[in-house]
């Protein structure tokens, strides 16, 4: 097994060339397409896994119950349905596109992540390239609003979760401490940077990624930036 993963970050830029939408216009970027384009989300990821990529996204990372619920005026199971939803497109995609790869990938191990953002994200005022809200909002507040759409991914059969444009250890804590209520799953983290050794809280990218290990080494795949 290849040591070097390729993760389908692409999927975006692929999903907005295909919907002709310019998903950042959209408090839920491409998490609406859930509901609005199935097929078009299906495509966006097999063009990612025709690319190369190993790992397949749900495209979930703005798509949170409490973000679901004031956007597109679902009900939480509602909310919860299209997460899990993601999964299963995920999976279609890599059922539909495997048999098209060349020859010598045809068996190679494709693995579907499932995209969590930030508690920042939510608040769409860049606040998960800052992370000042970790000194507003309670830990409480932040793990409740995080534990519906980890608990669907998951329970939809994701293989991977990972945590993505984390500003503040704070919040990767409470992050790392909720996956092990799913001691069975993986996980990595992305942390977002204010320069090339700090993350955007300040604390050293060393320090964020030894602390991460210190919480939860037995889960943890990965630390990035």
């Amino acid at each position: 097994m290849s040591s070097v993963k390729l993760v389908g970050n692409g999927f975006y830029n692929q999903l907005g060339k295909i919907t002709g939408a310019k998903l950042e216009d959209h408090p839920l970027w491409a998490a609406r397409f859930l509901k609005d384009d199935e097929e078009a989300f299906i495509q966006a990821n097999r063009d990612t896994i025709k690319a190369g990529t190993d790992l397949v996204t749900t495209g979930t990372y703005q798509g949170s119950v409490t973000g679901f619920q004031k956007y597109m005026n679902l009900s939480e199971e509602e909310g919860i349905n299209l997460i899990k939803r993601s999964v299963y497109l995920a999976r279609k995609a890599i059922e539909l596109e495997r048999p098209n790869l060349p020859g010598g990938e045809r068996d190679k191990e494709l693995l579907v992540y499932g995209s969590v953002g930030s508690y920042g994200a939510w608040l769409h005022d860049g606040s998960e390239y800052r992370g000042e809200f970790i000194d507003s909002v309670s830990a409480d507040t932040i793990r409740t609003w995080h534990i519906p759409r980890i608990q669907a991914l998951i329970e939809a059969g994701v293989d991977i979760i990972a945590f993505e444009t984390i500003p503040a250890i704070e919040e990767a804590e409470i992050l790392l401490n909720i996956i092990k209520d799913y001691p069975s799953v993986k996980t990595w983290i992305s942390f977002t940077c204010k320069d090339n050794q700090h993350i955007s809280r300040g604390n050293k990218i060393s320090d964020a990624a030894s602390r991460c290990w210190e919480v939860n080494s037995k889960q943890l795949l990965a630390v990035g930036v």
